[in-house]
Order: structure tokens, then C-alpha cells, then sequence
């Protein structure tokens, strides 16, 4: 199945911007930020076709992926 995934500000640090991926069935959200080396402490937010989404989250074909890192201001 094929998932876009979208890095955001510092994730795309050494990594890319946007890609295509060709994942198998019952791939995770959590297996795509483990293959990408993204630390948890490194990952903000986690959004999956425009709606948040959890770790556990089950990918299917066509979905797009966005992972943020934390974000700070003042």
C-alpha cells in the first residue's frame, strides 16, 4: 500500500520533505517514526489525513502521514 508521509521544521533535518512509501498491510504509525529513526523525544504531533491520530494507528493505501515535532514559543 502506498502512504505519503509528510516531515515538518526539524524532522526533515538529513531526511526529506515529502515521500511516497510502499508499506504492507497492518503496517502502524508507530512502525513508520521506528523506520524513520524519529526519537520520541523528537516527535511533537501526529496527524493522519488531516485528523490527529495515536501511535497504534493502523495505515492504509492513499493515507497521508504528517509528523510535526514538539513546538515551543513564548
Amino acid at each position: 500500500m502506498k502512504v505519503t508521509v509528510r516531515l515538518f521544521a526539524t524532522l526533515r533535518k538529513g531526511r526529506f520533505k515529502e515521500q511516497v512509501f510502499d508499506y504492507e498491510e497492518g503496517t502502524t504509525v508507530a512502525d513508520v517514526i521506528e523506520q524513520l529513526n524519529i526519537p520520541h523525544k523528537e516527535l511533537g504531533i501526529v496527524f493522519l489525513n488531516g485528523k490527529h491520530t495515536e501511535l497504534q494507528q493502523t495505515l492504509h493505501d492513499v493515507d497521508i502521514l504528517s509528523i510535526f515535532p514538539p513546538v515551543g514559543g513564548g
